[in-house]
């Protein structure tokens, strides 16, 4: 028996800010360096990959790249597109 599975597409459930925060919050939980460069590839693509190059000052191109799977972006671009997302990250002291 075959069964055929709609493709899942995590941008189709980042549709608030809610889903947004929760989403990246426990993304940045979890402190895999590498889901979080995914995250944010979801997250801006649910938000318009060209607004948020254009508010980041980054190329589109240039925002896919560094956003894709196994690329390994410097911090000053992922600090551009979280500010560009309007995400504000604290600090808080572990217990």
């Amino acid at each position: 028996m075959t069964e055929n599975l709609l493709p899942f597409d995590m941008v189709t459930l980042l549709d608030s800010d809610e889903a947004i925060c929760e989403y990246l919050s426990q993304v940045l939980e979890d402190g895999d360096s590498d889901e979080l460069i995914r995250a944010l590839g979801y997250i801006t693509r649910a938000c318009g990959m060209a607004n948020v190059a254009e508010r980041s000052g980054l190329g589109r191109e240039s925002l896919y790249k560094a956003l894709k799977p196994g690329a390994k972006p410097r911090f000053d671009t992922i600090f551009k597109v979280i500010r560009a997302l309007g995400v504000k990250l604290t600090a808080e002291r572990l217990a």
